[in-house]
């Protein structure tokens, strides 16, 4: 059964009062700015976080994830909100800055494996000797409704919003936009690793190798079965370059003072380097994603 707007309206009154409303701005005529990378962790992934962990009987031996970075940040905080422990496991293309932020949120921190696939592997077993409740990053019901719920928030905050913008790593903030959002869905990833786009051509998933700036949040290899459900129909694929994603996270920064990771520019990549371009007339929301990078690199 395919992921419903219903289950997203029902996340959002899960959430109410977890996560923030972040705010929109307009980069251009007809062009918003949905700055996720405001939101508590610095990522949406917090939404999706908090909506499995309210949805469970939370054991004793906390919570478990494997993640590039953004949504351990996300499960660590949601974890400390709710008084439980939490165990994240990052691959070594995890940026220091976010283990660093892992630690500060008191998660206990593993490094292991090349990229997020290898990290999974190891949280799986270590979920199945501990018995702590598993937060998939992408690939979980509960999760990929949660993330739906900024999709929500737009439709409300943006009055004739035909489009919304996201970039993709395994496909669960894109399902969730998709499952709660009537207008047109752009998925944006890096040429370098075209997950849901192999996904979207197989219709089924299928391995992609990893590499590029956008490796440790978009780092996933196989695209997750919930969103994909969803993104079989209406949706338009876009894949755009690293030095595109580069420029454009430095946009943000030096036009409109947004301080956004390489991962959170990518889907305001595909808008400046004429990817992708919106219908005339069209009123176009880019999802801002996030914000877990160092500062001293903007420049």
């Amino acid at each position: 059964m395919r992921l419903t707007r219903d289950e997203v309206i029902e996340a959002a009154s899960v959430i109410g009062g977890r996560v923030r409303r972040t705010p929109v701005v307009e980069a251009a005529p007809g062009v918003w700015l949905k700055l996720e990378c405001l939101q508590h962790s610095g990522s949406f992934k917090v939404r999706g976080a908090f909506n499995r962990m309210l949805a469970a009987d939370l054991p004793a031996a906390g919570v478990i994830a494997a993640s590039g970075g953004n949504h351990g940040l996300a499960v660590a905080y949601a974890a400390r909100a709710l008084g439980i422990r939490a165990e994240i496991f990052v691959p070594e293309v995890c940026a220091p800055v976010k283990i660093a932020g892992l630690r500060a949120l008191g998660a206990q921190v593993v490094v292991t494996g090349a990229i997020y696939a290898d990290a999974l592997d190891a949280s799986r077993k270590r979920a199945a000797e501990t018995g702590a409740l598993e937060l998939h990053a992408y690939d979980q019901r509960e999760v990929v409704a949660g993330q739906g719920t900024l999709a929500l928030e737009l439709e409300q905050q943006v009055p004739g919003l035909d489009t919304i913008v996201v970039a993709a790593g395994g496909g669960g903030l894109a399902g969730g936009v998709r499952a709660a959002f009537g207008g047109e869905v752009v998925v944006v990833e890096p040429e370098l690793i075209p997950t849901v786009h192999a996904a979207l051509s197989a219709r089924e998933p299928v391995g992609v190798d990893v590499s590029g700036v956008g490796a440790d949040a978009l780092g996933a290899s196989r695209a997750g079965l919930i969103g994909l459900e969803v993104l079989q129909d209406r949706v338009t694929s876009v894949l755009v370059t690293d030095e595109a994603i580069a420029e454009a996270r430095r946009t943000l920064w030096s036009e409109h003072r947004v301080v956004a990771e390489h991962a959170g520019a990518a889907a305001f990549a595909a808008l400046q380097s004429g990817r992708w371009v919106p219908r005339a007339g069209a009123t176009t929301a880019i999802v801002v994603c996030g914000s877990n990078t160092d500062p001293s690199t903007l420049a």
